[in-house]
């Protein structure tokens, strides 16, 4: 017999949403480094993107305030929330470097860590679909630890080729920081799956 969570469909409609327009910010990045057109467009759609999931955000934040019964835990809400956010403040965070540093190209790394993100992203979509009812959310937070693992490799390989190639030293941090903050994006990405986790856990 599945178990169910109590019933506050608010909260579960709210964080579909957040996943939602987490995996557009992830496509939208992903885009801008296969592309490299249009960077200023781009960028200016991931702004939007970001501040639509502030407003989620600060939505939830207001809901588990209000509410007195909760699905699960408030600490988890929380943390899960905080979490997703993150994930877009950090691919935001990319873009944002793209445009003041003036990149015009980047290894294809960059790009892997974005395909990378619209996995974990789509991955953390289906988890969250699936967390009213509590079935089948493990396997997909089990799929964005592993996409972080792949990530984590990727980017200490391209850090390495990167110092071993790049003659211009300006260049090389421009592009260093870049891989860092799409890592980290990952890393975020993972923490989410991590709540996920918790939740259903406490939950069994």
């Amino acid at each position: 017999m599945v178990r169910l969570l109590p019933k506050e469909a608010k909260f579960f409609e709210l964080f579909e949403q957040t996943s939602s327009n987490l995996i557009l910010g992830a496509t939208a990045i992903t885009n801008l480094l296969r592309e490299f057109k249009d960077t200023a467009q781009y960028v200016q759609q991931i702004k939007d993107i970001e501040h639509r999931g502030d407003e989620l955000t600060h939505t939830i934040l207001i809901k588990l305030n209000s509410t007195f019964i909760t699905p699960f835990d408030r600490e988890d809400i929380h943390t899960l929330t905080s979490s997703l956010d993150d994930v877009l403040d950090f691919i935001n965070a990319a873009a944002d470097r793209i445009m003041l540093y003036k990149i015009t190209a980047a290894p294809r790394a960059a790009y892997e860590l974005a395909e990378i993100l619209v996995k974990q992203s789509e991955a953390l979509g289906r988890a969250v679909r699936n967390l009213e009812k509590l079935k089948d959310v493990l396997p997909h937070c089990v799929e964005v630890n592993r996409l972080e693992n792949e990530a984590d490799r990727i980017s200490r390989e391209a850090i390495g080729k990167l110092f071993d190639t790049e003659k211009d030293p300006i260049a090389l941090i421009k592009i260093k920081e870049l891989l860092e903050v799409l890592e980290t994006a990952t890393d975020k990405a993972e923490d989410a799956a991590n709540a996920l986790e918790t939740v259903v856990l406490k939950s069994a």
